[in-house]
């Protein structure tokens, strides 16, 4: 049974990542993020994360699709807000890893360039405010 387990870290594999700019409602469900995922981004691909933010960017929908079925994750930030892309980049952008990590944080991923192989991140808590650290591996 361990070797089963040890086997299956890896549930979800996500090899790209966009972000879209125009909000989805959060009340969404599996259907209604797939027609926006189409409507947008043109199809939904295998090992693809399209993510989508709220109209007050406090909620984070990701969905991906991961070659047998689909699946939609949220996120709520308790406190601040997740950073929305820049409405110049049009109505979609591809994010890097290191950005999709730090966006999923609460980071401001846009400062985050595609040149950082991997980051980790340690989030503390000291008297209500968050202190987010990030550490790039080489």
């Amino acid at each position: 049974m361990r070797a089963v387990a040890a086997g299956t870290h890896e549930v979800i594999r996500i090899d790209a990542a966009w972000i879209a700019v125009e909000p989805l409602d959060m009340r969404a469900g599996v259907d209604t993020a797939l027609a926006r995922v189409v409507k947008v981004f043109g199809e939904a691909r295998s090992h693809h994360a399209y993510l989508f933010l709220n109209r007050r960017a406090n909620r984070l929908k990701v969905f991906v699709h991961d070659g047998f079925g689909l699946w939609l994750c949220a996120r709520r930030l308790q406190q601040g807000h997740f950073m929305r892309p820049s409405m110049h980049r049009g109505e979609r952008f591809e994010l890097s890893m290191s950005q999709l990590q730090a966006l999923a944080v609460g980071l401001p991923w846009e400062r985050w360039t595609s040149t950082r192989r991997s980051a980790f991140y340690s989030v503390s808590r000291t008297h209500s405010a968050v202190i987010a650290t990030a550490f790039v591996q080489d």
